[in-house]
């Protein structure tokens, strides 16, 4: 069973009608034990950092997200909460990978909206002979680089656009809503 993280966030339906097209199910659930036991866990997101965070704790979420040991996805403002600290809200997010997410400071067009080249790709979620791929983004927001970063778009600066480490996986870009490449990122998670 794969499960999706239910909490204060948008976008988790178009995320289960992806996984769904994609011959899996899965369930919404913010359930501990649902979350423990699943094959696979998917923790995505559009919204508010503080307010999400809230919902996580509210619900004691936090360390059950921190501690699950099959693969988790996270994907938007999910990769987000897996960081430190986002400066949307001053919030202390989950700490699972060990950087901050910044604002994007307004030389462009803020918020970073529509199809963007990401580079370095280092993760098995991509195609082996992929260079480089075009995925859709929709944030404000983003993490900074770091050791964990395992593909980097440029848009006002360099950025992670998906981050690795040990089980936990996450994309700032939407695969949900990025056409073929999405979907193969996504079928390629699943299959893990």
């Amino acid at each position: 069973m794969i499960a999706i993280v239910k909490y204060n966030a948008g976008n988790i339906t178009s995320v289960k009608n992806a996984i769904e097209r994609l011959g899996y199910s899965c369930i919404v659930t913010d359930d501990e034990n649902l979350l423990k036991n699943a094959e696979k866990v998917i923790f995505p997101g559009v919204g508010e950092a503080s307010s999400a965070m809230n919902y996580l704790r509210e619900k004691g979420l936090e360390n059950v997200i921190k501690n699950l040991k099959q693969p988790v996805l996270g994907i938007c403002l999910g990769q987000q909460l897996m960081c430190n600290f986002s400066d949307e809200g001053n919030t202390k997010c989950l700490g699972i990978f060990d950087v901050n997410v910044k604002k994007f400071e307004p030389k462009l067009k803020v918020p970073h909206m529509g199809w963007n080249t990401i580079s370095g790709l280092k993760s098995e979620l991509y195609n082996e002979n992929s260079s480089e791929e075009d995925f859709y983004f929709v944030h404000s927001f983003y993490a900074e680089i770091c050791s964990e970063t395992t593909s980097v778009c440029d848009y006002i600066v360099p950025f992670s656009a998906s981050m690795q480490k040990n089980n936990f996986y996450a994309t700032q870009f939407h695969p949900e809503k990025s056409s073929n490449v999405g979907e193969q990122l996504l079928l390629n998670f699943l299959k893990l």
